[in-house]
């Protein structure tokens, strides 16, 4: 009897025993390379069975993988690298083979038998980037220890079992990706794995594969809500949709569930501490990403004192679990979201006497694109760096179809267009940190310590669009009330059996 698939690439299928083969075989090349135990790989590579094939090989060895984003551009890979200091480079994306030496994935892999290293639960097994809100993205150090116990988490709050399949459109670069495809493969559940996200290609194979569990983020459920063929596909193998990474958009969900029947399931996790909360598969809602999972504790403390608060008292959300990371690199990073055990999320909300989360804003100032955060001072240092730029802030603006956008406050020294930063933002950074407007003002308003007041101005930009989009309306109410009145008004009676316009 032949195996049943384990990971699905286009036509391709691979069996567990074939990627365990393959694991091998890239972990022997990888040791004859000079890999050893409790060194560094870096990863950047575009979705493709390699990759969950690399990361397996690096961990046969004891060694930790270091995921760099294939949207990142060369200044952010540098600054990833000197970060981590990884040991060796493994991928297929050309950033990273101009800065250091990489055995690249469109190479064959010769399966074989590696001499697998026994593992450390308290080594690193991988490290993922997690951006701050007062420099670069800092590196996320993850433990094979805590690394399991979120695929542990994970498992059992989505209620995954052998007999689910799944597929995966995200960057295996980020903590969600990786999570699914880790998990999917521990559970022995059936994952496909996508190039790139295309919404049509995705529901084919919800009706194609009989896909039990369909994950999304935000831009992925305003796409199928907005699809104007979505009930022309049969879903019906689809358990739920999970929704992740950022808040659930109500109006959106229950458009998709109107035309489908497919509920929604919110969960809640960081990069620090992938999962969090998570909804019941039975009774989930749409105004909580739901109940802490087992394994994980939850308080909210005081925004003034840092002392736990009552049921429904707004604080920051602080958790702790035997998932939580190790650390960051920087490490002195690490001391400022950590004491006593507990991480500061930076989440700001409050957890009712049932145990419900409940979300409202982040203390920390970092804005999150779709599943991805961008640390304002890493736009800005881009932006400062042109001539014309004398000052600047870069904030977040409530989104419905990214979460937020990035928006960028600017004090000029000479002329310069809005394209012309946001290109220059776009030549330096990912996609996803490009401001979607630039502000130009006279000021920048600030502490007298110079900590930028984002708050204020994320106000005056919002008040401005508010009153924008009240003017249009009252524009638009005018025209139809003219409009009316035209078509209201009575035709010219006949003269000598004429109309006036005869």
């Amino acid at each position: 009897m032949t195996e049943r698939a384990a990971l699905v690439f286009d036509d391709r299928e691979y069996s567990r025993a074939e990627l365990t083969a393959l694991a091998d075989g890239l972990a022997g090349t990888l040791a004859r390379r000079g890999l050893r135990a409790g060194e560094r790989v870096a990863l950047m590579s575009s979705n493709r069975p390699e990759f969950v094939i690399a990361v397996q090989a690096v961990w046969r060895l004891g060694a930790a993988v270091v995921l760099l984003s294939p949207a990142w551009k060369r200044g952010e890979v540098e600054h990833a690298l000197a970060v981590t200091e990884p040991d060796h480079a493994v991928g297929d994306h050309p950033v990273l083979d101009g800065l250091m030496p990489m055995l690249h994935l469109d190479e064959p892999i010769v399966t074989g038998r590696a001499r697998e290293v026994p593992v450390d639960r308290e080594a690193d097994a991988v490290l993922v980037f997690s951006s701050g809100t007062t420099g670069m993205p800092k590196a996320v150090r993850h433990t094979h220890g805590s690394l399991a116990a979120a695929v542990r988490h994970w498992r059992d709050a989505l209620g995954l079992t052998a007999r689910d399949r799944m597929q995966i459109a995200t960057p295996p670069s980020h903590i969600l990706g990786l999570l699914n495809i880790v998990t999917a493969l521990e559970t022995g559940a059936r994952l496909r794995l996508h190039r790139r996200f295309d919404l049509d290609r995705l529901l084919h194979h919800i009706e194609l594969d009989r896909i039990t569990v369909e994950m999304a983020v935000a831009p992925i459920a305003l796409a199928l809500a907005s699809h104007p063929k979505l009930e022309s596909y049969d879903l019906s193998s689809l358990r739920y949709i999970m929704w992740g990474a950022t808040p659930v958009t109500p109006s959106i969900a229950e458009t998709v569930t109107r035309r489908t029947g497919v509920g929604w399931i919110p969960a809640y996790g960081a990069s620090e501490l992938p999962v969090i909360a998570c909804n019941p598969l039975d009774g989930a809602r749409l105004d909580t990403p739901g109940r802490p999972v087992p394994g994980v504790r939850l308080r909210v403390v005081s925004l003034d004192t840092g002392e736990p608060v009552g049921p429904g008292v707004t604080g920051e959300i602080e958790v702790r679990s035997v998932s939580l990371m190790a650390g960051y690199l920087p490490a002195e990073a690490t001391a400022d979201v950590l004491h006593d055990g507990w991480y500061r999320t930076g989440d700001v909300g409050s957890v009712d006497a049932d145990g419900w989360v409940y979300l409202t804003d982040r203390s920390k100032e970092m804005i999150k694109v779709r599943a991805f955060q961008v640390a304002p001072a890493e736009v800005e240092a881009v932006l400062h760096g042109h001539p014309a730029v004398a000052d600047c802030a870069v904030f977040g603006v409530p989104d419905g179809a990214d979460g937020e956008a990035v928006v960028a406050a600017v004090r000029r020294a000479a002329p310069v267009e809005a394209a012309e930063l946001v290109d220059l933002v776009g030549s330096r950074l990912a996609s996803y940190k490009r401001p979607r407007r630039v502000e130009f003002v006279t000021e920048i308003p600030r502490l007298p310590s110079g900590k930028v007041l984002r708050r204020v101005l994320k106000e005056r930009v919002l008040k401005e669009q508010s009153l924008k989009e009240q003017v249009l309306k009252e524009q638009a109410f005018k025209e139809r009330l003219v409009k009316d009145e035209l078509h209201n008004e009575e035709l010219p009676k006949e003269r000598d059996g004429r109309t006036a316009d005869s």
